[in-house]
């Protein structure tokens, strides 16, 4: 899986963690590619979609006031899971939902494509 969080300012992105975070200097770094990898059922697309959400949180609750590009490379995207947690969080589901651009992608190719074509769309949206 690959994030990438499209916010304006480089700062650190909340895991919802308060530990993680804290092993992670503050969380995720923004305007960066960051992929998780590694053994199955260890949090990773729970991880992903729970940053989908803090990625639009208020700067100062941890987040980038931001968009996310999700590239799926196992196919575990939930739409579902993108609204509980921006309950959790006391966001619109809709609007996060809305800010959440998500791609299937099963190559290198493809997950660069995705990016490519991500980057350009950001840009001209904001």
């Amino acid at each position: 899986m690959l994030l990438f969080t499209c916010v304006r300012t480089l700062n650190r992105i909340t895991t919802g963690s308060a530990q993680f975070d804290e092993l992670l200097a503050g969380g995720i770094e923004s305007q960066s590619i960051t992929e998780f990898f590694g053994e199955f059922r260890t949090g990773k697309t729970q991880l992903c979609h729970t940053l989908c959400v803090s990625s639009q949180l208020g700067y100062d609750l941890g987040g980038g006031q931001g968009k996310v590009l999700y590239v799926d490379t196992e196919g575990n995207f939930r739409p579902e899971r993108i609204t509980a947690i921006a309950e959790r969080f006391s966001l619109d589901p809709e609007g996060c939902l809305e800010n959440v651009i998500h791609c299937r992608a099963m190559t290198h190719e493809q997950q660069m494509e995705a990016i490519i074509q991500a980057s350009a769309l950001f840009h001209e949206t904001g």
